[in-house]
């Protein structure tokens, strides 16, 4: 386990040093996650101590009870408010046996997904439509260029997980589906319609089943 930490801490110190994010421009900046002032990250807090570097919220497995039977646990600003200025996190994603982590894009980061345990279907597709995919195991890498619509999906029958590091402490992510059919407000019925060349009938069968849990 030693190794395999070192392994992805390593990747994540590389995305740092070809970060996505500003540089920055003093020794730390801790992110004052409560501050009312809007800027481009966050501003420093006065005062901060180790604490605002530590996380353990990756430690542990995750567990992926939902409809896709994936658990992502994310390892950026807002749980590590050291980060802030450094252009980098981490994230842990956990799969049931075939869990999805479904379509989707981060604007603001590359992603380099390193597997901890299990097989991984994972691929993303270019602007010009074409699938670059492969199956991963446990040790082996996958690159997501920045912006570029990505999935992974558990081939096997038995629980996986991986750590992705980006090059920035806020990749973002939006999730095609549900940004599409699941966004407030609507996206009108008659624009996803036509997008997709199904009715509209269907078009609302889909954002029923998108729509959030209340």
């Amino acid at each position: 386990m030693v190794v395999v930490v070192v392994i992805v801490m390593s990747f994540a110190v590389f995305l740092g040093i070809v970060s996505a994010d500003p540089d920055m421009l003093q020794d730390v900046c801790v992110a004052d996650l409560a501050s009312k002032v809007k800027v481009n990250g966050f501003p420093c807090k006065a005062a901060f101590n180790e604490t605002d570097f530590f996380y353990d919220g990756l430690a542990k497995p995750g567990l992926p009870n939902n409809t896709l039977g994936n658990l992502v646990r994310r390892g950026n600003v807002l749980k590590i408010p050291g980060l802030n200025t450094l252009g980098m996190s981490l994230d842990r994603s956990d799969f049931a046996p075939f869990g999805l982590s479904a379509p989707h894009t981060h604007p603001r980061a590359t992603e380099m997904v390193f597997v901890l345990f299990g097989e991984i279907y994972a691929g993303f597709i270019t602007t010009a439509n074409v699938l670059v995919a492969k199956t991963i195991k446990a040790g082996e890498i996958f690159v997501f260029p920045r912006g570029l619509v990505h999935f992974q999906m558990n081939i096997q029958n038995t629980p996986a997980a991986t750590i992705a590091a980006f090059n920035s402490q806020l990749p973002g992510a939006s999730f095609i589906a549900t940004t599409l059919f699941a966004a407030e407000p609507t996206v009108p019925n008659d624009v996803l319609a036509k997008a997709f060349q199904i009715d509209v009938k269907e078009v609302e069968m889909i954002k029923a089943k998108l729509a959030p849990k209340s």
